[in-house]
């Protein structure tokens, strides 16, 4: 009876951790930091709004423990090996393991924007499986949308049809992911998976390996991509200002990825602090007075974040394919039949 007393207690105690802080937090008082933790902060379970909807898993590795998975909180602390600490697990001597590699509320939204993606366009392909009918609704969104990464983004910096078609699925999965994560976080409770650096970065990077790997060796071939690299890297100069030049690009070279990152996180924060400021004006001043000035500058920026939603991710996407088209330069120019 005691055992399983205990065992109902320690399965509480995280969610009761959480709701006495919580609480210490309202008795404070409102403050603006405490309103930016809670809806733009990561949390290590499943947020809507503030609350607590579900866990989710910790994947924990350390040399001295091994490879520890736990489905949820209270698992993880009825273990013994790790306890929380603002919802991030550290060992018993306050050390992080060597790796955390527990997904977050974003990389939640990061999924459901995923699923979102893939259950459109499986919607939209369902018609063409049902004969030559002229596109409509869902259809025809995806098809204008599509034609547009293709024909404004991709062909114009990419001057080979043959790359075209080979990459274009990389284009248009960056595009609809970055712009099904903005819209996704403009719903009420949701968070912005693109307001985490780690997202961005994650993007950036794969961008980077993609323009600078993936391309030029597709196009050229190693040999000549291995040579075009070289030339890039001295920037046309002559060799003996090597010394100047080979530093200066190697720096521009991750300059373009890290600039892709930090735009795309810093423009949807932003647009999410304004939006918080302004509601959070109603609270700091205690009064209902600015109530109506609040909303409707609330209401005006949030019409401004659907806009931005869709400018990010066609920026990113357009900054990657001119990225490509520098560094491809001249070597695979070909006629363009649209």
């Amino acid at each position: 009876m005691n055992h399983d007393s205990t065992a109902v207690h320690t399965a509480t105690e995280p969610h009761s951790q959480h709701n006495e802080s919580h609480n210490a937090q309202a008795s404070e008082g409102f403050t603006f930091k405490a309103l930016f933790d809670e809806e733009l902060g990561d949390h290590s379970g499943f947020h809507l709004f503030s609350i607590h909807i579900a866990d989710l898993p910790y994947i924990l590795y350390d040399a001295e423990t091994g490879l520890k998975i736990y489905p949820n909180q209270a698992s993880l602390i009825s273990d013994g090996v790790y306890e929380l600490h603002h919802g991030h697990a550290l060992k018993k001597d306050g050390s992080h393991p060597t790796l955390d590699a527990s997904p977050t509320n974003f990389v939640a939204f990061q999924w459901i924007s995923l699923i979102v993606v893939l259950v459109l366009f499986m919607i939209g392909n369902r018609r063409y499986k049902n004969g030559n009918t002229a596109p409509k609704g869902i259809q025809n969104a995806l098809e204008m949308l599509t034609m547009m990464v293709r024909d404004t983004v991709v062909r114009p910096n990419i001057p080979n049809e043959r790359l075209v078609k080979a990459f274009l699925p990389y284009f248009l999965t960056i595009f609809f992911f970055i712009y099904a994560m903005n819209l996704v976080g403009l719903l009420p409770g949701a968070h912005t998976a693109t307001s985490a650096i780690g997202t961005t970065a994650a993007l950036a990077i794969t961008a980077f390996v993609v323009v600078n790997l993936l391309i030029p060796i597709k196009a050229m071939g190693p040999v000549e991509a291995f040579k075009s690299f070289a030339h890039h890297l001295l920037g046309g100069a002559p060799w003996w200002l090597a010394p100047i030049m080979v530093p200066i690009e190697i720096i521009g070279l991750f300059t373009k990825p890290f600039a892709l990152s930090i735009r795309l996180f810093a423009n949807m924060t932003s647009g999410h602090i304004v939006l918080l400021t302004l509601m959070g004006l109603i609270f700091f001043f205690h009064s209902f007075v600015v109530a109506p000035i609040s909303v409707l500058f609330s209401i005006f920026i949030y019409s401004l974040e659907l806009l931005v939603t869709f400018l990010q991710a066609y920026i990113f996407t357009m900054l990657t394919a001119v990225f490509t088209g520098l560094v491809l330069g001249d070597h695979v120019h070909e006629d363009v039949h649209h």
